[in-house]
């Protein structure tokens, strides 16, 4: 979560009216994150979380978005889903940006999860994909591998400027991804960035799962693998903490479950899930507007990931 736009008293007040949701008390920017604008917004009547999309959310991306989170929800999943207005309408325009007004759930996003909220997290996550197995909307993903050639070339050498030789490195390590990407594994609808700060916790207990904007159909494994690189490191990249990795995994395969070739792609797709997240924050790193309310992310963080698939990763997903 971030905020680009900003959003005054008045405007938000106005769009507030076009549900039945009370009357605007207070809002409050959410700096967290980098993909859109987020407001905590507080009514007479409850709290909701107000999203502008940004550039990299396409509108017409939306109506997808809202459906596979209706879809969750409707089976039972922890998903926030978009507030209709009086006239039934998910998704309105704010302040020259595509918005909607989104359901509030309790809970905190933890910053050094425990073994125990590791593996509750990748149990949600394995019920997720449980529930997606009926769901029959497609949707590129935007970030997958087929991108990441085109976001390296984009970054260019001024990825030199971040460390020195580090277009060198990332162009070998894409050749040797590309070339054992394992595109014979079952793909279906993903979250594609279940980081801690998008799980919301209570104690140990999962309360919610947010911020679907890069959900789309993949690889169902690499979702895996984007939590694992999220979840069982600390935020340098430094230090891998075997027992929450090894946590995660279980907790996944009690509440869905990995084949035989997934378990064994699992490195190759942690290699390419830190490679994706290291070039989308590098380009961020080299291109945030001075004036956003934002918090960069070091894309070096993910550099050591990549490192450490490259040397471990055979071990750790044995």
């Amino acid at each position: 979560m971030a905020v680009y736009t900003q959003v005054s008293a008045e405007a938000l007040s106005a769009f507030l009216a076009r549900f039945d949701v009370g009357a605007l008390v207070s809002a409050k920017g959410i700096a967290e994150g980098v993909e859109n604008s987020n407001y905590l917004v507080d009514t007479t009547d409850a709290r909701f979380i107000l999203t502008l999309y940004e550039k990299r959310v396409a509108a017409d991306d939306l109506p997808y978005f809202m459906a596979l989170l209706d879809h969750l929800a409707n089976a039972g999943n922890p998903v926030p889903p978009a507030i209709p207005d009086r006239d039934g309408r998910l998704i309105h325009e704010l302040e020259g940006r595509p918005a909607c007004l989104i359901q509030f759930l309790s809970g905190v996003s933890v910053t050094r999860p425990t073994p125990t909220q590791a593996r509750a997290a990748a149990e949600a996550m394995g019920r997720m994909h449980a529930s997606l197995s009926g769901f029959s909307l497609d949707r590129p993903n935007s970030m997958g591998v087929e991108t990441w050639a085109d976001q390296l070339a984009r970054c260019g050498r001024d990825l030199d400027g971040i460390e020195a030789g580090l277009f060198d490195r990332l162009s070998s390590a894409l050749d040797r991804i590309l070339s054992r990407w394992p595109r014979h594994l079952a793909t279906s609808a993903i979250h594609a960035d279940l980081f801690p700060d998008n799980v919301l916790m209570l104690d140990d207990r999962v309360t919610g799962l947010i911020d679907f904007y890069f959900a789309c159909t993949d690889i169902r494994a690499y979702d895996v693998a984007v939590m694992h690189g999220a979840w069982a490191f600390d935020g340098t990249g430094r230090v891998h903490d075997a027992e929450v990795g090894d946590a995660l995994l279980a907790g996944y395969q009690s509440s869905f479950g990995l084949s035989d070739d997934e378990r064994a792609a699992l490195p190759i797709l942690a290699e390419g899930a830190a490679l994706r997240f290291l070039l989308s924050r590098a380009w961020d790193w080299l291109n945030t507007p001075a004036d956003a309310m934002v918090t960069r992310k070091d894309p070096l963080a993910y550099l050591r990931r990549l490192d450490f698939y490259q040397t471990h990763g055979a071990t750790i997903f044995a």
